[in-house]
């Protein structure tokens, strides 16, 4: 086996494996499990799941392979497209219908390109000729340069004269049209639904031998510069786009063996706020929501151990003699302490699982993080990992700063800064508490906004009630509550275990004990209590925060 130095890890973000160099990785690393045929389903419209479950890593490898006789691609939205869609807005007093047919057009125009690559043929060509004269019309747009992405997609779309006066001079050469139509700068609309019943037209002449799929990426991240209002509305449009031409007109295509679908990557909390009518039915019916959850018990048999077991076990001498599990044994022989089951095989998997948000790319993070603190302490290179590395204080502090950033990210999806600060003194609050009643966590919320208020700042939007900042710290999976069974035994509450199908945004209890994330404490600074001096006289009459 492979020293601890020599192994590879491949990467925490699957756009990395779009490369040409690292699809044989990823194509041995991915596991093939049910969710991928559920998003081969021709029902699969949203693929839905919290950041680091895999949504990137499937549509990737769906791209890199022909899984299903179904060929597919992977569009990123990028800043530059939020940027261009909120000036449209500005010069052509859009609204949310218009950026829906906007987002149609795009991705007809990417489905229109792809077909022809994947199945173009002179006799393409030679059956269906509205198919013909719109290739034709791209082609003449793009001067024979076409870029399959959305950025290159939406300038199609801004110059809608010109892009509509090309599909009707080789709609017309084709014999499709008759007439000349004149076209008008300032008719944007218009422009727009002729150039859209141009491309469903050709698109629905077509008779196709392969499935084409097209996955949206990049709307989890809200660039800065963006606001979040102009955002959620460019993001609606696209949620409407999407539902609509996968239920409304690529069903009406018939007599084609393949068939055409857009597929939307996106997590539960902005799924949440599509404000799609009966959005319960649609996650339940027209979705596929990742989760990894599995039990200490049967970690073993979980999708998450086989994921990270193949990651230990690729690319070694004796890769085709070693069982499942056999890689991981032999890196991590020990047992996790303070387990109530005795197991056959090593238990040094739930360690993992107690710091995870039973997410592949925490377990990545976590052993690549061992490996890199291992290369840098160890004197014996030839040994396997042990539990005192695990224990490192070093490697702690660093993934508990991971698991921060994490966090960190999704609150600057909605809120500045400046607002991620508060959140983080709000902890300085519960005085090192890790585990708290709601009686303590309220003192701890009054404490801070009293803070807040003596220092001339106001509460943001997620702390305008205790428990609604309690909501919001659930969602974040920054804590869990605890409820007892008549046994007095505890049944313990984390929103990522408790998404469902049918409860996509669980709600926390009050007036129940809660515990901070283990895997984060180190960073929130919680788990150890701190002496605390009593308040003088000078300064008896200010907020508690203030004397810290």
């Amino acid at each position: 086996m492979k020293q601890i130095k020599d192994l590879k890890f491949g990467f925490s973000d699957a756009e990395n494996y779009k490369r040409r160099e690292n699809k044989e990785l990823f194509n041995h690393l991915f596991m093939r499990n049910e969710y991928l045929d559920n998003i081969a389903c021709p029902s699969t419209t949203f693929l839905v799941g919290d950041k680091g479950t895999g949504k990137t890593a499937y549509a990737v490898y769906m791209a890199n392979n022909e899984y299903a006789n179904s060929a597919c691609s992977l569009r990123y939205i990028r800043e530059t497209e939020y940027q261009k869609f909120i000036t449209l807005k500005n010069e052509k007093h859009l609204a949310l219908s218009d950026y829906a047919a906007i987002w149609k057009v795009i991705i007809y125009l990417l489905l229109a390109e792809q077909i022809y690559n994947k199945e173009g043929n002179d006799a393409l060509f030679s059956k269906f000729s509205k198919f013909k004269a719109l290739h034709g019309a791209i082609q003449e747009y793009y001067l024979h340069a076409f870029s399959p992405e959305i950025i290159h997609a939406l300038q199609f779309v801004q110059e809608s004269k010109l892009a509509a006066e090309l599909l009707s001079k080789y709609a017309k050469a084709v014999g499709e049209q008759k007439e000349s139509i004149q076209f008008s700068e300032s008719r944007f609309q218009t422009n727009l639904l002729y150039i859209q019943k141009n491309f469903e037209s050709a698109l629905q002449s077509l008779k196709l031998k392969k499935n084409h799929i097209v996955f949206i990426d990049g709307i989890d991240i809200r660039p800065t510069a963006i606001p979040y209002e102009e955002y959620l509305e460019c993001i609606k449009g696209l949620a409407n786009a999407v539902w609509e031409i996968n239920n409304d007109f690529f069903p009406s295509i018939r007599d084609s063996s393949g068939r055409l679908r857009a597929v939307l990557l996106i997590r539960p909390d902005i799924y949440a706020s599509l404000g799609l009518q009966n959005q319960n039915t649609k996650i339940r019916d027209n979705a596929v929501l990742l989760k990894w959850n599995t039990t200490y018990r049967d970690h073993r048999s979980s999708d998450l151990f086989s994921v990270s077991d193949k990651l230990l076990a690729h690319d070694q001498t004796e890769e085709n003699e070693l069982k499942p599990g056999d890689a991981w044994d032999y890196y991590f022989p020990y047992d996790t302490p303070n387990t109530r089951v005795q197991f056959e095989k090593p238990s040094s998997f739930i360690s993992f699982l107690r710091f995870a948000l039973y997410r592949p790319r925490d377990i990545v993070t976590m052993l690549s993080m061992l490996q890199e603190r291992f290369i840098e302490t160890s004197k014996d290179k030839s040994r396997s990992f042990l539990i005192k590395d695990f224990d490192d204080s070093v490697f702690r502090r660093n993934y508990a700063d991971y698991l921060l950033g994490e966090v960190k990210d999704q609150i600057a999806f909605y809120y500045s800064p400046k607002n991620y600060e508060t959140f983080l003194k709000f902890f300085e609050f519960l005085e090192g508490k890790n585990r708290f009643t709601y009686d303590e966590y309220l003192a701890a919320f009054e404490a801070h906004i009293e803070f807040m208020r003596s220092s001339g700042g106001q509460p943001p939007k997620f702390m305008k009630s205790p428990d609604e900042f309690l909501q919001f710290l659930y969602e974040l999976n920054v804590v869990c509550y605890i409820e007892r069974t008549e046994s007095d035994e505890p049944f313990i509450h984390w929103c990522f275990l408790d998404r469902s199908y049918s409860n996509v945004s669980p709600k926390i209890k009050t007036e129940k004990e809660y515990e901070i994330f283990y895997g984060m404490s180190k960073a929130l600074n919680t788990g150890k209590r701190f002496k605390r001096k009593r308040p003088t006289r000078a300064s008896s009459g200010r907020a508690k925060g203030a004397r810290r």
